[in-house]
């Protein structure tokens, strides 16, 4: 390992151990905690992480994927983000198919599985009540996103979402990045930043979008398929 990635790796882990640890949201921490002894039916038998979750993949990935928050019995349950949900059924297997990740299946933290070139962060790293953050709790975790930016050689920013693409564009602005107004969200939205990154927006492969319609796996791939474009070809 050079001695570069290994400075990254210790930024990268000290930064998500400082995620775990963080209480300054009392409201999150307490639903993390509830749903923790409370549990789903499904998973009555199981020991729920209960905690802020933190950011997981590649300490040095050109691409990365913000979501909103992690689910009450998904991520929030088993401690990986996207993990043990029908959300993160999805985005592993795009991820997977797109060259992304090692294998398709995040089930639990030692699973095996590994990010190739790809991070995954949330704008609220703690589970929140009817899946919903307010705007101060989105902001008190704002300075984890710039912490992460600051270790990653991000290329690609790929917010899911509306609440997750204003609070990449709120983090370009505060970070001096992007001096302009907030460009309409869509599904295949780009925009690129006056440095050449470029953010990339995508519904979020919630069961609310999933079930629906609203997105299909097509669309979805196909967004993972552009991810790749931008950073030039395969990872």
């Amino acid at each position: 390992m050079s001695s570069n990635r290994t400075a990254d790796t210790r930024r990268w882990n000290r930064l998500n151990r400082s995620i775990v640890n963080c209480n300054t949201c009392p409201r999150l921490i307490e639903h993390c905690q509830e749903m923790a002894k409370t549990k789903r039916r499904a998973f009555i038998d199981e020991q729920y992480w209960g905690q802020p979750v933190a950011n997981f993949g590649d300490p040095r990935a050109e691409l990365l994927i913000i979501g909103l928050a992690p689910g009450a019995h998904g991520a929030n349950r088993t401690g990986r983000i996207f993990t043990g949900d029908r959300s993160g059924d999805w985005l592993y297997r795009a991820l997977h198919l797109a060259g992304f990740a090692n294998q398709r299946d995040s089930t639990h933290t030692g699973d095996g599985l590994k990010l190739i070139n790809c991070a995954i962060t949330n704008v609220c790293h703690c589970a929140p009540p009817q899946n919903k953050p307010t705007a101060q709790e989105v902001q008190n975790c704002q300075p984890w996103l710039t912490e992460l930016v600051a270790i990653l050689p991000v290329k690609v920013f790929l917010a899911f979402g509306q609440i997750a693409w204003r609070a990449t564009i709120d983090y370009l602005r505060h970070s001096g990045l992007y001096a302009g107004p907030i460009p309409k969200f869509s599904h295949g939205a780009t925009f690129q930043l006056p440095d050449g990154r470029v953010v990339l927006g995508s519904y979020h492969p919630s069961q609310q979008n999933t079930f629906t319609g609203r997105l299909t796996r097509p669309m979805f791939n196909r967004i993972f398929k552009k991810a790749n474009y931008l950073l030039g070809g395969a990872p």
